[in-house]
């Protein structure tokens, strides 16, 4: 999926072997195609989708493919172009998406974008019926998520704070894994859309749960990346070819079954391509809703602060748009190795 060389890792730097590219094997439902659209009584539940970017515009599809109605809003009007080719509706704002849907489901970049989206002018507050579900994809705040769910409230409409984990390539197989914290009822009502691009759904506790766990769960992932890149590194210094390390790790048990190492590092870091997956600016982000969390409750995160700071320097490069593998070339840098794997070798 890179460039136009790859390159062999050898303990004082690299040489070109040629080029390659490819794309990820992506871990989807195999027949998992059938039309789910529900009627309730004689008219079928309508969905409303607001953010259409790399995350919210593949799962809109699945949507779509499941036979809902779909009703979507973005600020690019443009990113909504491909899904109203394919029969969804463009509304104006997020009060016109609320006002015409029985769900309404946000994926935006950050807190500030959703409480925007919720409670500005023209933001879903204004449009929500009662007995409207929203449900909020977004690595949000706990405070932001209790101010909306607070807000809907005043209108009977319910939110669930239900961001999701795998990526881009999770969202274009459809396979996503969701954490949903608020009314356990309101999730058992809105599952049957949720499956349409999830292929795991875990109800966590009361509102605010789901971001918790989202945050603490990126955290988590992120940092796990950082520490590979480290121990790689090393190995490689020390005279093991890269793809004989990178075999060992496979099978051995710390992190033989990681997605992030099976999949992502194979499709950016080994490849050296760093188009965005998943910026690194947003993952900066996430450390940040990470760190002001283990702040409010007390708990000392050292490991995670050291990631962020990784990041922050990445970040200092300019790299703000890439994918946020890119900070793991500071410590390529810094052991003067380079990680890159053959075509032959992947």
């Amino acid at each position: 999926m890179g460039g136009s060389t790859s390159q062999r890792a050898t303990a004082t730097g690299f040489r070109s072997t040629g080029g390659a590219s490819g794309g990820l094997r992506l871990r989807g439902r195999p027949g998992r195609r059938r039309r789910v659209g529900r009627q309730t009584g004689r008219r079928l539940l309508k969905i409303g989708f607001i953010g259409l970017g790399k995350m919210g515009a593949p799962m809109c599809g699945w949507l779509l493919e499941a036979g809902y109605p779909l009703v979507v809003f973005d600020l690019r009007r443009q990113a909504a172009a491909a899904l109203v080719d394919r029969g969804a509706v463009w509304a104006d704002s997020p009060a016109r998406v609320a006002e015409q849907c029985d769900f309404v489901a946000t994926c935006v970049p950050g807190p500030a974008e959703m409480e925007d989206a919720a409670l500005g002018p023209g933001g879903i507050a204004e449009g929500a019926r009662p007995g409207t579900v929203c449900i909020d994809h977004t690595t949000n705040s706990p405070h932001v998520v209790r101010r909306v769910g607070a807000a809907l409230a005043e209108r009977r409409a319910q939110l669930l704070d239900a961001p999701v984990d795998g990526g881009m390539e999770g969202a274009l197989a459809g396979g996503l894994t969701l954490f949903a914290g608020g009314d356990e009822r309101a999730l058992e009502r809105a599952r049957p859309v949720l499956e349409s691009y999830c292929g795991s759904i875990i109800w966590t506790g009361g509102p605010g749960t789901g971001t918790a766990t989202k945050i603490a769960h990126n955290a988590l992932a992120m940092s796990i990346d950082l520490l590979v890149t480290e121990c790689l590194t090393l190995g490689v210094r020390a005279g093991v070819e890269l793809p004989r390390l990178i075999e060992a790790f496979r099978s051995g048990c710390a992190v033989g079954g990681n997605a992030m190492f099976n999949e992502r590092l194979p499709a950016t870091l080994f490849r050296g391509d760093f188009s965005p997956r998943f910026a690194l600016r947003l993952a900066l982000k996430d450390y940040g809703l990470a760190t002001a969390l283990a702040s409010e409750h007390g708990v000392p995160t050292r490991i995670v602060g050291l990631c962020a700071a990784e990041l922050a320097e990445a970040m200092d490069r300019g790299w703000g748009e890439r994918d946020r593998t890119i900070a793991s070339v500071l410590q390529e840098e810094r052991a003067n190795v380079r990680l890159r794997l053959d075509r032959t070798d992947r």
